[in-house]
């Protein structure tokens, strides 16, 4: 399949067809949304079904050299799982600089998905170190080199006729992240420990050939802005774009915080997950699976939030774009009391439910929605025409920045032994610095988020 696909992709570069360079007018929605919105739903299938094992795959099934079983420390998993995550949300901004000055966003997804089917691939095939390292820096460079482009692809589908509707598709296109998140987490653990880390990295793989094939299918049906070529770099140093960016920036460093405690769902709470009675609704739970409650939330609280709560809440209050992120700061320090306490009953020698860190998921999960679907449309309409891409790598540099800093923290605690018994990171003095952080986070943001004049961009439509 990924031959055939390859074939056909090289094809398509060399005859160049026309394709239509600016929004499609329509008073509706774009015709490219359904592939867009596919294709997102295949991806994030294949990457949270990865990483959903990730964390256990690395501390209970990774091989040596000699194929003998040689795991990881609990602190040296998260700070190799922070460490991907970080570089993950590092290369939007190298696939936003290819696809804003050189390649196009529509070339640069379908040439760096091809790459991410490889890391895929290389996760499949070794189980060892080499493996691994090998397999997250291609799927980091891929699926990180495609983030800022796919998320700017959906908002130049709009042009100033139909710019009513695109947060609504932003809140769909979110949608499609959390279908494909929340069935790959309940299915990669439970193949993981019914046929091993072969087939459960293998099946993702799959998934990520399916979703560039429904990307390339949908080619016709796009608007397929242009690269700017050496008119970017003049562009990047106008007083505009200067102007742009040194306004974000402050923000952008703030919701870094978020992050950092966000991706912890992946690493810290799937080790908690371990220590507690994981019997829920009367199934036992994968630890590993226990993340699938965020994207099922997120599937429920999306809508609920778009077409309920917010027009509610502007009724007695304008809930701005940056309201909504400084309320979701506060609500996800407290995600972490939950962990917290937890940790606490844990230290007493109990076996907490796990459905205390289900609640800890609701809180969280509501966070993610006042930030996380807020931030991709705030990004995009803040960005100049030009500078879509690139301003949405900046952003999700906040996302590698958050994981860089769980890294360190995690990295400092294992040199330092701050996990050993009595240590300042053991058990639930861990999530109360996070909390502490996020808190204070929360303030600066509020202040500074008072001083910002928002601008909005949209692209021009066809004539």
């Amino acid at each position: 399949m990924l031959k055939r696909l390859s074939s056909s992709l090289l094809e398509n570069f060399k005859t160049k067809p026309q394709y239509p360079t600016a929004p499609i007018p329509t008073d509706g929605l774009p015709p490219g949304v359904p592939y867009i919105v596919g294709n997102e739903a295949a991806e994030r299938f294949s990457f949270y079904g990865m990483r959903a094992i990730l964390t256990i795959f690395m501390t209970q099934y990774l091989l040596d050299a000699h194929g003998r079983l040689a795991p990881m420390s609990e602190s040296e998993a998260k700070f190799y799982f922070h460490l991907f995550n970080a570089g993950v949300y590092f290369f939007p901004i190298v696939g936003a600089i290819l696809a804003d000055i050189f390649w196009g966003k529509y070339s640069t997804i379908v040439g760096l998905s091809l790459v991410y089917c490889l890391g895929h691939v290389a996760l499949a095939w070794d189980e060892t170190r080499l493996g691994l390292f090998v397999g997250l820096t291609l799927i980091a460079v891929g699926s990180g080199g495609i983030k800022s482009c796919v998320s700017a692809h959906v908002g130049d589908q709009f042009a100033s006729r139909n710019s009513h509707r695109m947060g609504e598709v932003f809140a769909w296109f979110y949608l499609a992240i959390n279908l494909g998140a929340a069935s790959s987490t309940l299915l990669t653990p439970w193949l993981l420990v019914v046929a091993g880390p072969g087939l459960a990295f293998a099946v993702p793989g799959i998934l990520m050939a399916l979703a560039t094939a429904v990307f390339f299918a949908g080619r016709a049906k796009f608007a397929h802005i242009p690269p700017s070529g050496k008119k970017f770099f003049y562009e990047l140093i106008s007083p505009e774009a200067r102007s742009t960016i040194l306004r974000l920036i402050p923000l952008f460093l703030c919701v870094a915080m978020f992050w950092a405690l966000f991706d912890q769902s992946g690493s810290a709470w799937v080790l908690q997950a371990e220590k507690m009675n994981r019997r829920w609704l009367g199934i036992q739970w994968e630890s590993s699976q226990i993340q699938a409650v965020n994207p099922l939330l997120v599937m429920i609280m999306v809508p609920l939030s778009t077409y309920v709560i917010y027009p509610l809440v502007n009724r007695v209050w304008q809930f701005t774009l940056l309201r909504r992120v400084s309320v979701g700061m506060y609500v996800a320090a407290c995600s972490f009391c939950v962990t917290a306490w937890i940790e606490h009953t844990i230290a007493a020698g109990a076996r907490p439910s796990i459905g205390w860190q289900v609640a800890a998921y609701v809180v969280i999960t509501a966070a993610e929605i006042l930030i996380s679907v807020t931030c991709l449309e705030f990004a995009y309409t803040q960005a100049p025409r030009t500078m879509k891409s690139v301003i949405m790598g900046l952003y999700l540099l906040s996302v590698s920045l958050g994981n860089s800093f769980t890294a360190v923290v995690n990295k400092f605690i294992e040199l330092t032994g701050g996990d050993r018994p009595g240590g300042w990171a053991q058990g639930p003095g861990y999530y109360w610095f996070f909390v502490l952080a996020m808190a204070l986070t929360g303030v600066v943001f509020t202040i500074v988020s008072r001083f910002y004049r928002e601008k909005t961009y949209l692209q021009a439509s066809e004539t």
